[in-house]
């Protein structure tokens, strides 16, 4: 027999650890296994503290520019990718640079190239100054990419030229919000030509459909993630919207409100793509200690994704 109130935890699959968070750890890991510490790593090299703390006991070095790392280590760029201005400058300096930006962040900046020469101008569907923003902006010279973040952005835009068009977006956002600016882009200007392929990433979108599949089923959604990561935001954002009121992020266990929690006895669970399972585990242990737990997985696909780390880690 137990006196702790019944809850069940839903926990939603795929969660945590994307291939391109995944990919940028092992980078910066296998850095520091070639050439030793100090690797500094410009920006962090993903947003979640317990990843970037794991690290930096390891002999990272976080900075935020360039200016910050000296000429004779190795310098890794974050995974949500920086401005063409950066590796070149690190070329100038003859660094070591290895570039661990998100292969799919990658394919957005071959897309926005790919439209400048056929002599479109961007509008880029993004959160201004997140550093994936920033680093897709400065892929092009200034002016040539337009940053919108709302359905009301769209009316006050300035465009060169309506005929000459092409919208991309980061990879991170809502894939509700984000199809609710396209159609407003699509009415504005009928003839802007859309992305090859979608530009939300695969781990975005089955994150965000993990959780409105759980979120029919609970009282509560508890996200694990980073205040500055976008795509943890957007899951508490989807919550929400799916009809979950109490929708909250969570950096790790010692963050939840349990007061909060009083009344619920059933509760959503997931983690943002930067969020490592271990956070996911202390909060089911944190559940446990509290409530006669239940824990119930809601699995709505399979992600079997890898990319490779870069030819110089390989050698």
């Amino acid at each position: 027999m137990t006196d702790k109130p019944a809850l069940t935890l839903y926990l939603a699959a795929p969660r945590g650890f994307c291939a391109g968070v995944d990919r940028a750890i092992k980078i910066v890991e296998m850095s520091l296994q070639k050439w030793g510490a100090p690797v500094y790593v410009r920006h962090e090299i993903v947003h979640n503290k317990y990843v970037v703390d794991d690290l930096r006991a390891k002999g990272a070095v976080f900075v935020e520019e360039l200016d910050e790392c000296p000429d004779d280590r190795p310098v890794v760029f974050s995974a949500h990718g920086v401005p063409k201005s950066v590796p070149a400058e690190a070329g100038r300096r003859n660094m070591i640079a290895v570039d661990a930006t998100c292969p799919l962040v990658t394919k957005v900046h071959l897309e926005a190239a790919r439209h400048a020469e056929a002599g479109l101008q961007m509008i880029y569907i993004g959160h201004r100054g997140h550093p994936e923003a920033v680093g897709t902006l400065g892929q092009l010279p200034e002016g040539e990419v337009l940053l919108i973040e709302t359905v009301e952005d769209v009316a006050t835009l300035q465009v060169r030229d309506p005929a000459k068009l092409a919208y991309i977006s980061q990879t991170t956002l809502s894939v509700d919000d984000t199809k609710d600016i396209i159609a407003a882009l699509i009415r504005r200007f009928p003839g802007i030509e859309s992305q090859s392929r979608e530009d939300i990433c695969y781990a975005t979108t089955n994150r965000q459909a993990a959780v409105k599949a759980v979120a029919p089923r609970i009282d509560a959604l508890l996200v694990i993630g980073a205040p500055n990561s976008s795509n943890s935001k957007r899951l508490v954002e989807v919550g929400r919207n799916a009809g979950c009121a109490y929708s909250m992020l969570v950096q790790r266990a010692s963050e939840i409100d349990w007061p909060a929690l009083a009344e619920a006895r059933s509760v959503g669970l997931t983690a943002g793509a930067s969020a490592p399972e271990v956070l996911v585990n202390e909060v089911i242990d944190a559940f446990r200690a509290r409530y006669d737990l239940t824990v119930e997985p809601v699995e709505t696909t399979v992600e079997r994704v890898e990319f490779k780390v870069p030819k110089v880690l390989r050698d």
